[in-house]
C-alpha cells in the first residue's frame, strides 16, 4: 500500500495550489479519503474528508469555503483544491486512506489506516 503526495510548493498569500495524491496497492473506491496537515510545533489536524463515491465531504471551519476535497477513482487519485492561502496554512500536508465505511467521513486520524508521505506548503506573507 503506497499514497504519494505531490503538488506542494511555495506560494504567497491569496494563491492557490492544488495537491495531488497517487494510491496504489488497494482499490481505492473501498475506502472514503482524507487530507490532513500539520504544522510545525502542532499536532496534526483534519483539513478534509471524501466518501468513496463523492457524494459526502466534510471540511475542517478553517478551511471551508477556501479547500476542495475531489477524487478521481479510475486514475487512483484524490486532490485537495486550496486557493485564498493564508500563512497559516503553511503545513506538511497529509494523504490518508482506510475508513471503516466508504459511505461517511471522517475527521479523526485514527480512522484511517494507510498514510502518505505528506508535501509541505509554504505560504508566505
Amino acid at each position: 500500500v503506497q499514497l504519494q503526495a505531490s503538488g506542494g510548493g511555495l506560494v504567497p498569500a491569496g494563491g492557490s495550489l492544488k495537491l495531488s495524491c497517487k494510491v496504489s496497492g488497494f482499490t481505492m473506491d473501498d475506502y472514503g479519503m482524507g487530507w490532513f496537515r500539520q504544522a510545525p510545533g502542532k499536532e496534526r489536524e483534519f483539513v478534509a474528508a471524501i466518501s468513496w463515491d463523492s457524494k459526502t465531504t466534510s471540511y475542517a471551519d478553517s478551511v471551508k469555503g477556501r479547500f476542495t476535497i475531489s477524487r478521481d477513482n479510475a486514475k487512483n487519485t484524490v486532490y485537495l483544491q486550496m486557493n485564498s492561502l493564508k500563512p497559516e496554512d503553511t503545513a506538511v500536508y497529509y494523504c490518508a486512506a482506510g475508513t471503516p465505511y466508504r459511505s461517511r467521513t471522517y475527521s479523526a486520524s485514527s480512522a484511517y489506516n494507510y498514510w502518505g508521505q505528506g508535501t509541505l506548503v509554504t505560504v508566505s506573507s
